[in-house]
């Protein structure tokens, strides 16, 4: 009599098998793809929203004031003269980059929150009336 082939068990499986089989992956993108606050519906405050924003525009304020200094030491001073009329609008642009791109990131954020709002609304009429 013949002997039929052992099935494999837990010992003599791959280890890529044994990853494949412990991985959640699935999971861990649902829970890495949106914030949990989404998930949720809880409420932020003001500051968690906006915190981001208020970095960037007092950032670009601090540059934008620090390229004036820059430039009107350039009308002061008549040693490196050249050094303060180069670096000073080259400051004064890029703080005035920065500080515009926080002036308009607050709108857009609003606009994300007020389609949030919308859309949690269409959410809970969908759900009490289909349900």
């Amino acid at each position: 009599m013949e002997i039929p082939p052992k099935s494999p068990d837990e010992s003599d499986k791959s280890p890529q098998f044994k990853e494949l089989l412990t991985s959640n992956t699935a999971s861990t993108l649902c829970i890495s793809s949106r914030s949990e606050s989404v998930w949720t519906g809880t409420s932020r405050s003001k500051w968690d929203i906006y915190h981001k924003p208020v970095i960037v525009i007092s950032v670009g304020a601090a540059i934008f004031l620090f390229g004036i200094v820059i430039t009107s030491l350039s009308c002061i001073l008549t040693t490196n003269q050249k050094v303060y009329k180069m670096c000073g609008p080259a400051f004064l642009s890029l703080g005035l980059m920065v500080l515009v791109c926080g002036l308009v990131w607050i709108p857009i954020i609003r606009k994300k929150q007020k389609q949030r709002q919308k859309s949690q609304f269409l959410q809970s009429l969908k759900s009490f009336f289909f349900n």
